[in-house]
């Protein structure tokens, strides 16, 4: 019955939206957007470093 309370809550809200509209973002929220959508940059870009490492391993293993 867990799942029927948790249909009950708010869901938050992202902290930005991929084209959303910008005007009425302030100078300091604009910044605070960027810092945000880098640092997932390069958690997507340690994701991929970490994949592709994974796969040259797998693939020195099936060279020999």
């Amino acid at each position: 019955m867990a799942s029927d309370l948790d249909d009950d809550r708010p869901r938050p809200q992202p902290k930005h939206e991929i084209g959303q509209d910008l005007s009425l973002l302030s100078l300091g929220e604009l910044t605070e957007r960027i810092a945000l959508l880098n640092a997932e940059i390069a958690r997507l870009e340690a994701a991929v470093a970490a994949k592709e490492t994974s796969r040259a391993r797998a693939d020195a293993v099936f060279r020999l």
